[in-house]
């Protein structure tokens, strides 16, 4: 595979882990920028990033990096992405790859226009089981899919001044973890939905602490979601058919299934991937992408996700100030 140069916006945790998948996958770390010089220095340092900027203007200036990878917070990705399009570099930019859909169809836009790829860092998208599990359900394995059961729930800390319940970060279940079981669902229907029902209960701050998700398209299908940002749940996913079920726990990075057939209670275990690579798969989709000029695809998926999120928190009459 044709080692590109990658340019990671952001120096925090995530950045922290993607690095080591990018030298994996790429064999080289080409440049990170943080809001400090001294920031960027460090992180380079301890990662082997071969070039440090203390802003990211100096970063897209860099006429060498083709890939910015964002790693920076929810309310920042739709202007962080838009120019790096602008500066004719391919993005890869973590969940959720911006806050509504009118944002991420105007960064699309501009990535046709110019013959460039974005993605998301939604990791089942990229799992090598999920790729598998897509298959065995088009091939009719179980039948009809008539219903997808999806739950993520977290407990995170009581804690008014974390992005998680920051209003001003976008915070809030729906975009945090939300993205997940949306994705899910999707993957696992044959058009994105037509119908959606929701109600939510909301954090002090004002934004979506737990909330009930029905969706159905157009074929029928259906799917039940459940989020929560104060209650722990099993990261579970059930995609149900006429001749049988598939269950994946830790679905976000999961390697794992079993299918469990009707007629005779038979169980199938599926095993393919890895978990503990889930961002080295990522990095080898994009790159793969940008090399063989494809992912529509997965780029359909992730519209049709943004599309659902942001006709949710419509439904809700729950807008960010930045919007």
């Amino acid at each position: 595979m044709k080692k590109l140069n990658w340019g990671i916006v952001g120096t925090g945790w995530i950045a922290g882990e993607m690095a080591p998948a990018l030298m994996a996958v790429n064999n080289e770390v080409y440049a990170v920028c943080d809001a400090t010089l001294e920031g960027a220095q460090k992180f380079a340092s301890k990662h082997n990033v071969d070039h440090a900027y203390g802003s990211y203007a100096e970063l897209l200036k860099d006429e060498n990096i083709d890939v910015v990878y964002i790693a920076t917070p929810h309310n920042l990705h739709y202007n962080m992405m838009k120019q790096a399009l602008l500066a004719n570099k391919h993005v890869f930019c973590e969940k959720a790859i911006t806050v509504n859909s009118t944002q991420l169809e105007e960064c699309v836009a501009i990535a046709k226009e110019n013959n460039l790829k974005i993605c998301d860092g939604v990791t089942l998208l990229h799992m090598p089981l999920y790729k598998k599990l897509k298959n065995i359900v088009d091939d009719g394995v179980i039948g009809d899919v008539k219903m997808v059961q999806v739950n993520f729930g977290s407990c995170k800390e009581y804690d008014v001044n974390n992005r998680f319940f920051s209003k001003e970060l976008a915070g809030g279940a729906l975009l945090d973890i939300g993205v997940y079981a949306t994705s899910f669902a999707r993957y696992f229907m044959k058009s994105k939905p037509s119908t959606v029902l929701t109600t939510a209960n909301f954090f002090e701050t004002g934004v979506d602490e737990t909330s009930g998700i029905i969706l159905r398209n157009e074929e029928g299908q259906m799917a039940v979601m459940a989020l929560t940002m104060r209650a722990k749940q099993p990261k579970r996913g059930v995609i149900s058919g006429e001749l049988g079920y598939i269950e994946i726990n830790e679905y976000p990075r999961a390697a794992i299934a079993t299918i469990t057939y009707t007629e005779d209670g038979r169980k199938e275990v599926i095993d393919l991937g890895e978990s503990n690579l889930a961002l080295q798969y990522e990095v080898a989709d994009m790159q793969e992408y940008i090399t063989n000029n494809c992912g529509d695809e997965n780029l359909t998926y992730v519209r049709d996700v943004m599309e659902t999120l942001t006709e949710i928190r419509k439904q809700w009459g729950m807008t960010y100030s930045f919007e």
